[in-house]
This record gives structure tokens, sequence and C-alpha cells, in this order.
């Protein structure tokens, strides 16, 4: 797993990568009570506005870790945007993508860098 300085976490499965937000981003937002995913299809790039996460203190936007192309999103979230509250860290993942650079996730923290990070 790797760690973005924008509080999102990584984790490799296979050829796609998972992507969410950490417990410390989660509670820093306060409860969400909305969550706006990008498409399946979507090629994204590097820091593009890619998804946008509303919660009782701020909106904020979810922006592309790595270069590639959203393959699924999470569509629970729609209906359930406080399981980003809930379970941060696995069953609120935003959404899964095939990286066009495998090589960019080696740009990212470790858990440890994270903690140190925060």
């Amino acid at each position: 797993m790797k760690f973005t300085e924008e509080h999102e976490w990584l984790r490799p499965d296979g050829d796609i990568v998972i992507v969410g937000i950490t417990e410390h981003a989660s509670a820093q937002l306060g409860d969400v009570v909305f969550v706006d995913l990008p498409e399946v299809g979507d090629t994204v790039a590097k820091g593009d506005d890619c998804a946008v996460i509303e919660s009782v203190k701020a909106a904020s936007d979810i922006l592309a870790p790595i270069d590639g192309e959203i393959v699924e999103i999470n569509e629970a979230l729609t209906d359930t945007p406080g399981m980003v509250n809930d379970d941060p860290m696995e069953g609120a993942w935003f959404f899964k993508m095939k990286p066009a650079d495998p090589s960019q996730m080696d740009d990212f923290m470790s858990e440890a860098e994270y903690k140190d990070f925060i």
C-alpha cells in the first residue's frame, strides 16, 4: 500500500490499483454526506480532479494519484457516503484504475513514511 501527500491510499491488486482516502483524511472531513465518483472508462492524468467528497465541514476534490483509466467505481458510496467515515481503508475505496505507468507508484510514501508525514 502507498500513500500520497493528499491523504489518498493506493493498493495494487494485480494490474489494477485501488484508490481511497486515509483514516486521517476521513477524520478531518467529518461526516461525509455526498460522494461524486468518476465514470468508468474515464482516462485521467496524475493530479486531475476525478472525484468530489462533501462532508458537513467542506467539499474536497479527490485527485488522480497516477495516470490511467478508471475501470471500476464503488457505487455503494453513492447510496451510503458515510461508509467513508466507517471504513475508509477497506470498504470505502473510491475507484479502481489501470495505471498507464505502474512505476508512478514508486513516488509515494510507505505506511511508515505516511505516519511520519501526518
